[in-house]
């Protein structure tokens, strides 16, 4: 019976409730904004931080299985460290050579360049768009994940002649052959003539940029023809399994410093990147943003809880009467406290409601544009609504105690 009546008193308070509301449409809409507000900044910003991390691995995780490379800048920098990794030397050829010729535990030691290049040619066809030119020789394709669809791979002979031949990805294939077989034939890369060699899988976008625009080249003929001065090389490392990978990072280590003459007191001149290196990186470049998100939400939330507070205690003076009419009808301390405590509520978990809908779609505003999978945050969905009950029965509590100790008959006179 007791279960019984506590049903049907929080049915008519919720009701009441509904009541009250839509006769204070200005206020309550007021209210609820806030409330929405608040939640939809935490949301929002939630969300478009899971969308980016739930493509990170995959976006980020451009390199093979077991695989790292040695270069002169971090994959992933923040701050002011560009000085420093300027003032290093650049990673040559010949300290290449030497690596390759000297690392024994590696399965696969590979090196790859890039930049880009425009008007690319064949025949009539004009690419005037930018499109990356990288030189790499035959275990470049391997690292990239990628795979030889038509044609062939470089051969060793290709990188020993510096040999015009290139390998092209889709997006430049789709450009400057859409109705013919690219093979054979010879495209024009700053007036200089290239046979096309192979082509490459299409692997689509990641993080809204295609990952098919390009052309390969041998490493000897691009450092010959589209080298600067501030060319560097980056070395790719296959160990052989996950079992060797630390051995083979620290042999590769070992061999760079003694190649590059860096004393043993000195550090590192030189970087080794690795997929989760650069996912962490990222993660911990989000959790930043995570927190201050979390800091503007918190304070907007309490600011929109004032304002529920200040509302419910409009309320109840505004309705000192009604409370002692119900008072008078046999109405509870009990009923009166649980139908402006659900007032609160009502108004925080709808505001609540409104902000998550909200949140969730500007959030996925960041995989529409980056052409990623849309996510939904259900825990902080869950988080968020919890977070606007606590809201509501914390700011709620105290106007709706002030109805529920109004005298019935003060009540009833005061006009």
């Amino acid at each position: 019976m007791g279960a019984r009546n506590l049903k049907n008193v929080l049915k008519e308070s919720f009701w009441m409730a509904i009541d009250a509301i839509r006769k204070n449409k200005l206020r309550s809409t007021l209210t609820l904004l806030g409330i929405s507000i608040g939640v939809f900044s935490v949301i929002g910003v939630m969300t478009a931080i899971r969308t980016l991390e739930s493509s990170v691995e995959s976006g980020l995780n451009v390199f093979a299985a077991n695989t790292f490379v040695v270069q002169k800048y971090p994959e992933i920098q923040f701050g002011h460290g560009d000085r420093k990794y300027r003032n290093r030397k650049n990673i040559d050829y010949a300290q290449y050579q030497r690596f390759k010729d000297q690392a024994k535990l590696p399965i696969l030691v590979t090196v790859s360049e890039g930049s880009s290049i425009r008007n690319v040619r064949y025949r009539d066809k004009t690419v005037k768009s930018s499109i990356e030119l990288a030189g790499g020789d035959e275990g470049t394709i391997r690292v990239f994940n990628t795979f030889i669809s038509d044609g062939r791979n470089f051969i060793p002979d290709d990188i020993r002649y510096s040999r015009n031949v290139c390998i092209l990805g889709m997006d430049v294939v789709d450009r400057l052959f859409p109705f013919e077989d690219p093979l054979g034939k010879k495209i024009q890369l700053k007036g200089l003539d290239y046979i096309v060699v192979g082509i490459t899988e299409r692997k689509g976008e990641a993080f809204g940029s295609s990952q098919d625009n390009y052309i390969a080249i041998p490493i000897s003929n691009y450092l010959e023809k589209f080298s600067s001065h501030w060319t560097t090389l980056s070395i790719h490392i296959e160990s052989s399994s996950e079992n060797t990978y630390s051995k083979t990072m620290d042999e590769a280590i070992g061999l760079m410093r003694s190649i590059r003459k860096v004393p043993p007191e000195l550090d590192n001149d030189f970087e080794v990147v690795t997929s989760m290196e650069m996912i962490e990186k990222f993660s911990g470049f989000t959790s930043g943003i995570k927190l201050f998100a979390l800091s503007v939400s918190v304070i907007a939330l309490v600011v929109a809880g004032i304002g529920i507070m200040n509302i419910m205690l409009v309320s109840v003076t505004e309705r000192i009467k009604e409370i002692g009419i119900r008072k008078a009808i046999g109405a509870t301390k009990r009923d009166i406290l649980t139908q402006f405590l659900m007032e609160a509520v009502f108004l925080s978990e709808f505001g609540g409601i409104a902000g998550i809908i909200l949140g969730v779609a500007g959030g996925n505003i960041v995989s529409v544009i980056f052409n990623i999978p849309a996510v939904i945050p259900i825990d902080w969905a869950f988080i968020g609504l919890f977070v606007c009950s606590v809201i509501g029965i914390g700011f709620g509590i105290y106007p709706a105690w002030r109805a529920a100790q109004l005298d019935p008959i003060e009540s009833l006179r005061f006009e």
